[in-house]
């Protein structure tokens, strides 16, 4: 009988990678620079004019997003399904007002009731998500009539993206000793041009966004947002 190499263990992973994760990916290099603008560019369409009384952030991780969000709120749930992330979160990223409550949640199956939400933001998720069809109508399942769903999908594995992970992100963390092409291979299980598709066919009404050349192009860009109003 053939022998193949054993699994590495997903929790000395998760400890690796939830300890190094924000400074490899959002601190150094420019690859940090273009995701932090990602989170950026995902909340120029709203201002401190706007306001979400209750706002879900499902797979937030150490809770990179919050300090992007520019309109006001009542409550701000971080929710992600990873203990070791939700454990580094930063509770003075939060400048201003509004409660924020961080909760171990799981995006596939979410514990909260039908129309609890006015915005539900799912940054870097739904590529990590196995049936992204069912996620997308559990995150709609919570959002109250009018309320608005907001995506960030990664162009991969677009021409840009492919480069970029090239050289940036990989190479810092198998310096970190994380074995980034086996755990990538795990993580990122739907490409983008899927995505899309589900994204097209349950809300055809998503206001679109192409970053960084606005160009409808998975090869020439490393972002794809959506934010959905749903009925």
């Amino acid at each position: 009988m053939t022998t193949l190499r054993e699994e590495p263990s997903e929790s000395e992973y998760l400890e690796r990678w939830s300890s190094v994760y924000r400074q490899l990916n959002y601190d150094e290099g420019l690859a940090g620079f273009f995701l932090g603008r990602s989170h950026r560019w995902a909340e120029r369409r709203f201002g401190p004019s706007d306001r979400f009384g209750d706002v879900l952030e499902v797979g937030a991780g150490s809770a990179i997003h919050l300090q992007y969000v520019r309109h006001r709120f009542d409550r701000y749930w971080v929710t992600d399904l990873k203990a070791p992330f939700l454990d580094r979160i930063r509770p003075h990223e939060r400048p201003g007002e509004g409660e924020v409550i961080v909760r171990q949640e799981d995006a596939r199956a979410l514990s909260f009731a039908d129309d609890s939400f006015d915005r539900v933001i799912a940054t870097h998720v739904l590529e990590h998500m196995v049936d992204p069809q069912r996620v997308l109508r559990e995150w709609a399942r919570v959002l109250r009539p009018g309320g608005v769903l907001s995506l960030v999908l990664p162009c991969d594995p677009g021409l840009a993206w492919r480069i970029g992970r090239r050289f940036g992100s990989r190479e810092k963390f198998l310096r970190a000793g994380i074995d980034y092409d086996y755990w990538m291979a795990r993580e990122h299980v739907n490409p983008i041009n899927n995505l899309i598709a589900f994204v097209r066919y349950f809300f055809p009404q998503a206001e679109e966004t192409w970053m960084p050349c606005r160009i409808p192009s998975l090869d020439l860009n490393l972002f794809y947002i959506a934010h959905v109003r749903v009925p």
